[in-house]
């Protein structure tokens, strides 16, 4: 019985965790190096190696062009290997390029312009970006949106809306001069400016009232740890009416992937500001422990569809990771090339090397620091 039970909860983390985990980064990860590998092909650059993963190849294949597509042991990312690179962070290989021909040295990609290698390593997070765009159309474009009109029917007592004078009934039309067109709007303004004073228009009994609220902070309980969110102390109606369905045509889906995509972004640098005042919680970072989890949960409460809304999220995410000035990242790339064109020549070989080395210890760092607190808050994942 024992053994059955091992094998149990052996197919249930299997299935529940690491498949869902595994299809949202493989196809993040495909994605953003597919960005770097199409624009590099573009420019003319060789391209050696295509991997998923890292580590001990498990699979792979060459296709016409010379370039091995490869799947990896370890899946927790990915990278492109171009003519010319040493690894695969793609720090320059100076004595490779020096022993090829005039013709293979044209197609490598040190030899290529700041404009074409700045493209190519930023294809990789605009190509992420793009990927959540389109999903988040995709899905405005299919199913629509379901809409909760954002009028108050109970009111928290003891609340920030109890003081503020709101009232059961009222219906929100804006905030601090943003329209408010349903419930979650409202939910997105306040639990973002905690303990900042808004001001909150409603409509009641067919007059307009303007009321300051202060949302409170709190901490609140999710899959990705402790959040310390605003919140006013209103409950929405439960009446079927309030729920509408807007549909949307192709270019206001777009729209609404921009949208939604933007939203991440701004949410990311908001949370990131708020860490460095330490009025957020490092709880939140996550790493692929919790990941895993979170993937679990999506897939056995909103199937396929909430997983490819996640694959949407964790893509911003990644995205603006990249794009960090961190050497061994992307952003560290283009941080070189800028340097390469205000000072019309690159960086010295040796500075580089210091700054790769940094940007790699920074990596782990980070990367150890996430699987701690995933250790720490995960609970239940076996």
């Amino acid at each position: 019985m024992e053994i059955l039970g091992s094998i149990g909860s052996a197919g249930h983390f299997v299935l529940g965790y690491l498949v869902p985990f595994l299809f949202v980064l493989t196809l993040v990860v495909f994605i953003h190096e597919l960005g770097h590998f199409l624009v590099g092909r573009w420019c003319g650059v060789d391209v050696k190696t295509f991997s998923i993963g890292f580590g001990r190849e498990i699979f792979g294949f060459n296709d016409k062009h010379g370039t091995r597509w490869r799947f990896a042991l370890i899946p927790l990312g990915g990278y492109v290997k171009f003519s010319g690179d040493a690894d695969a962070a793609s720090a320059p290989d100076d004595e490779a390029v020096n022993r090829m021909t005039p013709q293979e040295r044209e197609r490598s990609f040190p030899a290529q312009s700041i404009g074409e290698r700045a493209a190519i390593v930023a294809a990789g997070p605009m190509a992420n970006f793009l990927l959540a765009i389109l999903i988040f159309a995709g899905s405005a474009f299919i199913f629509g949106k379901h809409v909760l009109t954002p009028r108050v029917d109970e009111i928290v007592a003891g609340s920030a809306a109890e003081r503020a004078g709101l009232k059961p009934g009222d219906l929100v039309i804006s905030i601090d001069g943003q329209p408010i067109h349903s419930f979650s709007d409202m939910q997105r303004i306040v639990s973002t400016q905690p303990d900042e004073t808004l001001t909150v228009i409603v409509t009641r009994g067919g007059s307009t009232v303007t009321l300051p609220v202060t949302p409170a902070l709190v901490e609140m309980d999710s899959p990705l740890g402790k959040q310390r969110i605003g919140v006013i102390g209103v409950k929405a109606s439960p009446r079927p009416e309030d729920w509408t369905v807007q549909r949307f045509g192709a270019v206001d889906s777009l729209k609404q992937g921009v949208t939604e995509s933007w939203f991440i972004v701004t949410q990311t640098y908001d949370y990131i500001a708020k860490l460095v005042r330490g009025r957020a919680s490092t709880d939140q970072l996550s790493g692929p422990i919790r990941i895993a989890q979170v993937s679990g949960a999506v897939a056995q409460n909103a199937g396929l569809l909430g997983l490819v809304n996640l694959a949407a999220i964790l893509s911003v995410s990644i995205g603006l990771m990249n794009l960090l000035p961190v050497p061994m990242l992307d952003g560290g790339h283009l941080l070189f090339y800028l340097y390469e064109a205000v000072r019309g020549r690159p960086l010295s070989p040796r500075a580089q090397e210091i700054g790769f080395r940094l940007g790699l210890a920074l990596v782990l760092m980070l990367m150890l620091f996430v699987t701690w607190n995933d250790l720490v808050h995960v609970k239940g994942l076996l």
